[in-house]
């Protein structure tokens, strides 16, 4: 494979168009369509079509993309190693995935440990399904992914489950809307407006039998897979939601909400999850320590 061909199409896919790939790249668009046509050939695949008067990726497009980036991503992370390591100065690059289900700043608080040793860390974060992360997991892409339930022996992936610990959820509103409720907790939430998270969330599985074991129906009003969407309409008063119990101080403070109840009956576990059974990894063995000691150590 020509690099060139596949750098000429990785900008024209990034760009929209070969007419602005062509004058990021300062050159003319036939040079580019040529490039392009060239790949296409050598692949044995078409990677655009056209739309109109515009180009989009066709399906194969798509996944050429997706390994390109990958590519060329690489390759700066490679001029980036070797600047450094002419500079004299060693930076130890730390992947993570964290599960879109994880608050972002129960996230954050497991991970900054990481960027508190004693070497130079290039921390990289992204976000998305658990399954998905696993997998990039296995191609050995990340090297922890934040989760908050385990690996199951059902997925057939080459990693270990090291649990960090777990917390209570509390109950949130704000004050003009706890007014309305009736009752003490927990009945106070039957016929109340309430947000909760979706489906997908191991704490949602937990919700629903707690809310039957107690004879309680909410009026739920809203559905997220999105935490931070989730308090940001609990914020203006629309329902009741449910955080993690270590976020308390910070939720009241940040969203001038209220805490009406705490239940022990809801527990939200956080794990990390990555290829090494014993832990060697200096910023996994930061997360895990700071963890274990002082974050869930209450």
């Amino acid at each position: 494979m020509n690099f060139k061909h596949l750098y000429y199409f990785w900008v024209t896919a990034r760009a929209g168009g070969i007419m602005r790939a062509g004058e990021q790249l300062h050159t003319t668009p036939q040079t580019l369509s040529g490039q392009i046509k060239l790949l296409e050939e050598s692949l044995g695949r078409q990677l655009f079509r056209k739309s109109g008067r515009q180009l989009e990726l066709t399906e194969d497009g798509r996944k050429a993309l997706s390994y390109a980036d990958d590519i060329f991503a690489l390759g700066s992370e490679l001029q980036a190693a070797m600047a450094n390591t002419k500079a004299g100065v060693r930076t130890l690059e730390f992947r993570v995935g964290v599960a879109d289900s994880v608050a972002k700043s129960v996230a954050y608080r497991l991970l900054e440990p990481a960027l508190s040793i004693a070497e130079p860390v290039r921390l990289i974060g992204s976000e998305g399904k658990f399954p998905d992360l696993l997998a990039q997991l296995a191609l050995h892409r990340l090297d922890l992914v934040i989760a908050d339930e385990p690996l199951s022996k059902r997925i057939s992936v080459k990693a270990f489950n090291h649990a960090l610990g777990t917390t209570p959820m509390s109950f949130f509103c704000t004050p003009t809307l706890r007014a309305t409720l009736k009752g003490k907790f927990p009945q106070c939430l039957h016929d109340a407006p309430m947000l909760i998270q979706g489906s997908s969330s191991s704490v949602r599985q937990q919700l629903d039998g707690w809310l039957v074991r107690h004879k309680i129906q909410p009026r739920v009003v809203g559905e997220f897979d999105d935490g931070a969407l989730m308090t940001a309409f609990g914020r203006e008063g629309r329902g009741v939601f449910m955080s993690p119990g270590i976020l308390e101080t910070e939720t009241v403070a940040q969203y001038g909400v209220e805490v009406i109840g705490r239940s022990d009956e809801l527990v939200e576990e956080f794990f990390a999850v990555s290829v090494e059974r014993r832990i060697s990894h200096p910023c996994v063995a930061a997360i895990t320590q700071n963890a274990r000691g002082r974050l869930f150590s209450g």
